[in-house]
């Protein structure tokens, strides 16, 4: 048996950009992806917390140290400039390895998106 967990959390961010003439994903600040052990085209789920939205996507790695969180896409229908999202991904593993598991979670600036 598997079991779905938390592998990667960025806590509380703000949306940067909302582009629906795009083909999808989320772009992230390469910087925010790296310090939470997120890999480009990695599926995550984000959670507007500004509005109550939930979509699944993929990570695209934006310029370091820029603050960039841009929806791409259809989910541009759901998601603002200004809106507060945090962004996760899951990891399948066996439940023997879930209690050495610990989720990389990162609290960044929500008003720059940068790291503390």
């Amino acid at each position: 048996m598997f079991i779905e967990v938390l592998k990667s959390k960025i806590h509380r961010v703000t949306v940067t950009k909302a582009n629906l003439d795009y083909i999808g994903s989320i772009t992230i600040d390469s910087a925010l992806m790296e310090a939470a052990g997120l890999y480009e085209g990695e599926k995550v789920s984000v959670v507007n917390v500004t509005n109550g939205n939930r979509v699944e996507t993929y990570a695209i790695a934006g310029q370091a140290g820029k603050g960039q969180i841009e929806l791409n896409g259809a989910a541009a229908h759901l998601f603002s400039e200004g809106d507060i999202v945090i962004i996760m991904s899951y990891a399948i593993m066996e439940p023997a390895e879930v209690a050495a598991h610990k989720p990389s979670v990162v609290f960044p600036d929500t008003a720059t998106n940068k790291l503390l």
